[in-house]
């Protein structure tokens, strides 16, 4: 057919005839073996010429006989065309290679935009980089901020140890650490002697004296609840037995002309109370008495001006309730209940290696279940290393390489630890830090071809590299320095 080339032809009886001539890019000859070994595939022309083939080539566009078309091929190296007839070969146009090259060649243009566009192929941040005029995809702002480095180790959020109430007792034992620091009235406690109205001597035990005791339990608070200073702790008989604060326990029945600490500490919690009349020190006068009445006839109990040991318990500050361990109708007397601090604090029991690590006050971060952080600060270092035990039950082998020290820790704002009543937590002491230094994501450093890394500054005439010196690494961030690197400046994140 005049004006088009013959890639291939066969006969009316399905044979193959030669391919010859020159190639169509013109740039040498087609490569291909005829014969009836020879597929129908098409084939792309050799990759030194540079120029993807269009159909008006291929047909014959510099003449209509078919024989100085730049895309001809015909029987001899002279390019002549095949003879033209009705019963002349059935070309075949090759649309298909045509459309694959030139989906190829726009596949290839796309994806190296593509690649340049996100930074794929990288850059060696040795100088200016011209300006993308969409910037970076993602893009952070150096601050001035604090980098800390520490040690994580596993921490469990709680309430602290608890400890039991017994009955009749005119306080309760409380664990180390708990003393009188949550309760600015607290007393502190008493190391002498404190005489009494039988004009005895006494030394305070520790944790509280119970006395005989007797009546039946007629009220108890639910597990959870929250008791604070002038609230029931329980009641006996129809009688209330409230909550004081101090460090000092009743230990000894208390009436005028008693003194000692035991009686400060009765009469900041009667001044706490309303209570009026009296003053505040070490002597129970005339005054207290009355308003010990006045009180008794609050707590509906006989109005005697006299304190008891079993008519109070004594602790350093508001209490909740971890334990019920009795029940109403059972006799008063044994242990009633356990109850912990109302602030929740993280407990460790931290490896003897990383002791250097703590000591009273040091900061730390605490990371939640739910990846939310609150700080803390250590507030009780054990003194004594317990060795963990090992699966069999015994002590772990290796002697001190096992031992562990209890470390307990307090959280300021309770806020931050959520509604978590108990969770296991991490808890990053602080081993290094560093005030007041310029940080940026570590995703934000570009590496330089032959060292060193730089960032990318977006700024308002494009972006370009900066290249800066590296300083602490904490928490995924990295403190850097350099010429033109200043707080507020925003980089690019590529990674």
């Amino acid at each position: 057919m005049p004006g088009q080339a013959a890639l291939r032809w066969r006969d009316d009886e399905g044979r193959r005839g030669p391919v010859s001539g020159a190639d169509a890019g013109g740039g040498g000859p087609v490569a291909e073996a005829g014969g009836p070994d020879t597929d129908d595939r098409p084939r792309v022309p050799d990759s030194s010429v540079g120029t993807v083939l269009d159909s008006d080539d291929r047909h014959g566009r510099n003449g209509s006989d078919g024989t100085g078309g730049r895309g001809d091929r015909g029987d001899g190296a002279d390019g002549a065309g095949l003879p033209p007839g009705p019963t002349g070969p059935s070309r075949r146009r090759r649309r298909p290679l045509r459309t694959s090259l030139i989906v190829l060649a726009a596949t290839a243009v796309a994806g190296a935009g593509g690649i340049a566009a996100t930074g794929a192929l990288g850059g060696d941040g040795a100088g200016p980089s011209a300006a993308d005029p969409s910037g970076p995809a993602r893009t952070a702002t150096v601050e001035k901020r604090t980098l800390t480095r520490g040690e994580t180790v596993d921490g469990t959020l709680g309430y602290g140890e608890a400890s039991a109430v017994q009955a009749g007792a005119g306080g309760a034992s409380e664990p180390a650490g708990e003393g009188g620091a949550n309760d600015a009235n607290a007393a502190a406690p008493g190391s002498g002697s404190s005489t009494g109205s039988e004009g005895g001597s006494s030394t305070a035990p520790e944790g509280g004296n119970s006395t005989a005791s007797g009546g039946t339990l007629t009220w108890l608070p639910a597990e959870g609840q929250q008791i604070e200073r002038g609230e029931t702790v329980y009641s006996a008989d129809e009688k209330k037995v409230p909550l004081l604060y101090g460090a000092t326990p009743l230990y000894r029945t208390l009436d005028v002309g008693a003194e000692g600490d035991d009686v400060e500490t009765l009469e900041k919690n009667l001044a706490a109370l309303g209570h009026t009349g009296f003053t505040v020190d070490e002597e129970y006068s005339a005054g207290t008495a009355e308003a010990v009445k006045d009180w008794q006839e609050d707590l509906g109990r006989e109005e005697t001006g006299e304190v008891a040991p079993g008519d109070a318990v004594v602790a350093s500050g508001a209490r909740r309730v971890a334990e019920v361990k009795s029940s109403r109708g059972n006799a008063a007397s044994g242990e009633v209940l356990t109850w912990t601090g109302t602030a929740r604090k993280v407990t460790v029991d931290l490896e003897a290696q990383y002791e250097d690590l703590v000591e009273e006050g040091t900061k730390a971060t605490v990371a939640l279940p739910d990846g939310t952080e609150a700080e803390a600060r250590v507030t009780d270092v054990g003194n004594a290393a317990t060795a963990k035990p090992s699966e069999d039950g015994g002590d772990s082998p290796g002697g001190a390489d096992g031992a562990t020290l209890p470390v307990e820790l307090t959280v300021k704002d309770q806020k931050k630890l959520g509604r978590y009543q108990a969770a296991p937590v991490d808890v990053t002491l602080a081993a290094e830090s560093r005030e007041d230094v310029l940080a940026v994501p570590v995703g934000a450093l570009v590496a330089r071809r032959g060292g060193g890394y730089a960032v990318q500054a977006v700024t308002g005439s494009g972006v370009e590299y900066r290249p800066v010196e590296l300083g602490m690494f904490a928490n995924g961030m990295v403190e850097v320095s350099g010429d033109g690197i200043t707080e507020g400046l925003k980089v690019g994140v590529p990674k």
